[in-house]
């Protein structure tokens, strides 16, 4: 559990109020629920080449855009969907990226019904089946990949996933709390 025992913030947050919340709230914190994790899959991918704040802006957009991230819904949408999808504002309109949702939707549904769960699927590939907690001193310690990353993706994309390499995954690992990379001294670092 996380205790917040130190008055400081991972600088990454800086004073953006979304940020703050999104970092005090959320981000690092463990989550085991596969809506949660398919929608964290969904916000990751479509992150690729932008700022995290631009996709927290549009998280809402996201939320009716994807049926509030209920992937089996998502897996069954159509090519019609998809470029409605592309005349949406609240979303970010790439084509790929918006095709890469569905897939990714269908591909997490097939790994749901092998291990039972995502987060079963993901602490497979967890050192001794534990999330990890970093050793940060301070914000440029915090790496961007991990043979852990690595891992999950290179098996991600034999399997056919869309937009999610280790840099993607790490992140991914990182806002669900598999990997809790809060720097030391953050108020929301979890104990060992």
């Amino acid at each position: 559990m996380t205790k917040c025992k130190h008055p400081e913030r991972c600088k990454w947050c800086g004073d953006d109020p979304i940020y703050i919340e999104y970092h005090d709230k959320e981000w690092g914190r463990p989550m085991t629920d596969d809506k949660d994790l398919f929608e964290f899959l969904i916000l990751e991918s479509a992150q690729a080449g932008l700022a995290w704040i631009t996709i927290l802006r549009k998280r809402e957009g996201y939320r009716k855009a994807f049926f509030n991230f209920d992937y089996k819904k998502v897996a069954r949408m159509t090519p019609d969907d998809e470029n409605r999808l592309r005349n949406y504002d609240g979303i970010i309109r790439n084509r790929l990226k918006i095709h890469g949702a569905v897939v990714n939707a269908r591909l997490f549904g097939d790994i749901v019904d092998e291990y039972g769960s995502f987060y079963q699927y993901i602490m497979t590939f967890m050192p001794e089946g534990k999330r990890i907690i970093n050793n940060i001193p301070d914000q440029d310690a915090v790496p961007v990949s991990s043979s852990v990353s690595d891992n999950i993706s290179k098996d991600m994309k034999r399997r056919g996933f869309k937009f999610f390499g280790t840099t993607i995954c790490y992140a991914f690992l990182q806002a669900t709390g598999f990997i809790d990379d809060h720097i030391n001294t953050c108020l929301c670092k979890s104990s060992r």
